[in-house]
């Protein structure tokens, strides 16, 4: 028999890990107890575990990101791969994160949680467990994903669309990668081995501002938003452009710091950003420099950013290659082009 898998279970805390207080539900099940709920994963693989957080997930931060990373890191060469039980509610991000920070990793790298805690007779939390020490465990398993409600979908691709359902998660304008089934895994996007060996990145640069655009807005906030903030996103109506209510105050501050990092994306969650559709847009990406998100989620803008401000010298090395670079999915219209030499030290 082929000898089984060693995955590393790292616990985060989450709804998952939850019992109820006296001020609702607040994460207290150690992973050595999460994994008493599913007895069968024995039969899939042997599990250690490390409780690296304890975190209702609105609380998670890129300081946490960086010690996930981190214990990954450290325990690299010593499992097959790695199951991160996480709250719901930026799992999302997360996993976007890790998808930039660990980089061509073969080991997979799965993020999963629940909408109900482990502990209740109905739950979504011991299928979504068991399914995800399954995926990790496969031969072809490889890269950072989300596995949950069945569904295996790419770490850059994830979007929370559910506050309360079990299908929280949707792969937004990219297939799910893998659906999991009665303990089967039904691949339909194949995985190809990595050309370069796994790379770990542990910083990120927090200095980002998203910038909600809502009917009306006026532009006096603008100026210390540009003033205090190394990029700017911008997420816009529709396929994106700056209103008249503020583009020329916009225009001015694009001038007054020509090497802030500003991004174009859209509060549309399908089907991505086009600057040269209207007016709005092409007027303001002809005269600003401009990055667009194109079908990139939100949540991977924010991160990508996060870990490009973090590790390169964007006044040496092109923003828009490194943008635009297909790193796990997550942008179609990629150049995928090389910038190795101003990655900092």
């Amino acid at each position: 028999m082929p000898q089984k898998k060693r995955i590393l279970l790292i616990a985060t805390g989450g709804t998952i890990a939850s019992k109820k207080s006296d001020n609702g539900l607040k994460p207290q099940i150690t992973p050595e107890e999460l994994l008493a709920f599913i007895p069968q994963v024995k039969d899939i693989c042997e599990v250690e575990t490390m409780q690296l957080l304890n975190l209702d997930s609105s609380n998670m931060e890129p300081r946490h990101w960086k010690k996930m990373v981190h214990a990954i890191r450290e325990n690299y060469d010593s499992f097959d791969g790695f199951v991160i039980a996480h709250g719901t509610d930026t799992m999302a991000y997360t996993a976007a994160a890790l998808s930039y920070m660990i980089q061509n990793t073969a080991k997979p790298i799965v993020i999963t949680g629940a909408q109900k805690p482990i502990d209740l007779e109905i739950t979504d939390a011991k299928s979504n467990l068991t399914d995800s020490f399954l995926y990790a465990a496969d031969d072809g398993s490889q890269g950072v994903q989300i596995v949950f409600d069945g569904k295996v979908i790419a770490g850059t691709r994830a979007k929370k669309v559910r506050s309360k359902s079990y299908n929280a998660f949707s792969s937004i304008d990219y297939p799910s990668l893998a659906t999991i089934q009665d303990m089967n895994i039904m691949r339909y996007i194949p995985m190809l081995p990595y050309e370069e060996e796994v790379r770990f990145y542990e910083e990120m640069d927090e200095n980002v501002f998203l910038m909600k655009l809502i009917p009306g807005i006026k532009p006096g906030i603008l100026a210390s938003i540009f003033e205090n903030y190394d990029c700017i996103i911008v997420e816009s109506f529709g396929v994106g452009g700056i209103p008249k209510s503020i583009a020329d105050d916009f225009y001015q501050l694009c001038q007054k710091y020509p090497r802030k990092l500003v991004v174009m994306a859209t509060q549309v969650a399908h089907e991505g950003s086009d600057m040269t559709v209207y007016e709005v847009g092409h007027d303001m990406k002809k005269y600003c420099r401009f990055l667009e998100s194109y079908d990139m989620t939100l949540e991977s803008v924010i991160a990508k950013t996060m870990w490009m401000l973090g590790n390169f010298d964007l006044t040496q090395c092109d923003a828009e290659e490194i943008f635009y670079r297909n790193i796990n999915y997550d942008v179609i219209f990629g150049k995928n082009r090389k910038c190795n030499s101003n990655v900092k030290r």
